[in-house]
């Protein structure tokens, strides 16, 4: 008897993700080892931090904690300090413009010294999200998080993350991140909370809420490359597709009757830039966007709209559906030329 697997390798300085087909005998199993730190980065600002700020590393990091990450600068002077890393958390929605990320590294095991600069660059740089990364959190610095997350505001998050590397045999090595100190909001909210902010809204608000919050579950559900969002209040869901400047929206309209999918661009240069593909991107698919520049707003727009009703619950299902499949397409079809956009603001 013979098992096929599938392995996804990861370079240590690269994490070029490449398929490995095995054919494992019944029986024969490797076994993870784990691998020093010091092996593959030999200190963290002239390794660790270059390769954390790759793209296709950063990924890993946001995958983690949940969000969605762009890479601002490296070594940020902060004052006569530098912090290790500054983000863009693009997965907040499209009235939330600079939520900035601070990311300290630490290869060693966590100390007094490092607590101190994460705070004074947080401070300093106006971070709202606050990542610590480390060999391994002593009980004290754990609690410390906790106890931040504790008395900040909500909009405030500290991260706590233990940082492996592990291989198998003589395979390439693999980073894995573990979550050991996160904010108290990350966890949904009680039921009496949840009764409460529901009383508080109108009727029509709260339908929205309830569109959204079914339309996330079928997100999870199906996975896709799109990440799920907190539902909102509100007629739209916003989700990144990668780059500052550029957000996917989904659209409830229930006066109108219908519902939407939107690639909304804040710059006219940039709208411009990808308008200029557009015979090419329709002959693509079989997919035909309408394209509004909105020349007396800041934002443009492109978008794909169906009629419907979104008051008649019964046809939420399939409403839903027909929004994840085109915010994939979307996805599909606009991240890659966005990607390769230079001159995005």
């Amino acid at each position: 008897m013979c098992i096929r697997a599938y392995q996804y390798a990861r370079q240590p300085f690269g994490l070029l993700e490449s398929e490995v087909k095995v054919v494992v005998s019944e029986g024969e199993m490797g076994r993870l080892e784990p691998v020093e730190l010091r092996k593959a980065w030999k200190n963290e600002a002239g390794n660790f931090t270059p390769w954390l700020a790759k793209e296709e590393n950063i990924t890993l990091l946001a995958d983690a904690i949940g969000v969605d990450l762009e890479v601002e600068a490296q070594e940020k002077n902060v004052g006569p300090y530098r912090a290790d890393i500054l983000c863009r958390d693009t997965s907040k929605d499209r009235t939330d413009t600079d939520h900035w990320v601070l990311i300290e590294n630490q290869l060693e095991r966590t100390d007094h010294t490092h607590l101190g600069q994460l705070i004074t660059y947080a401070a300093g740089l106006d971070a709202a999200t606050i990542v610590w990364i480390s060999r391994r959190f002593t009980d004290d610095h754990r609690a410390a998080l906790d106890w931040l997350n504790e008395i900040v505001p909500e909009r405030i998050q500290f991260f706590g993350i233990e940082i492996e590397l592990w291989r198998i045999g003589s395979s390439p090595i693999a980073p894995k991140f573990n979550i050991v100190s996160k904010p108290n909001n990350w966890t949904k909210p009680s039921s009496e909370l949840r009764r409460r902010f529901s009383k508080e809204l109108t009727d029509t608000k709260r339908s929205q809420l309830q569109y959204w919050q079914a339309f996330r579950k079928l997100m999870e559900d199906r996975g896709g490359r799109v990440r799920p969002t907190k539902p909102a209040p509100q007629y739209w869901m916003s989700f990144s597709i990668g780059r500052t400047g550029f957000v996917l929206d989904t659209e409830v309209n229930m006066r109108d009757r219908r519902i939407g999918v939107h690639l909304i661009i804040k710059d006219k240069t940039n709208y411009n830039l990808i308008e200029g593909q557009r015979q090419e991107i329709e002959a693509e698919g079989d997919v035909r966007f309408e394209w509004r520049e909105l020349p007396d707003k800041k934002e443009s727009r492109i978008s794909k709209w169906r009629e419907c009703d979104p008051g008649d619950e019964q046809g939420w299902k399939e409403q839903h559906e027909w929004l994840f499949d085109h915010l994939q397409v979307f996805h599909e079809t606009f991240a890659s030329r966005i990607k390769a956009i230079r001159s995005v603001q």
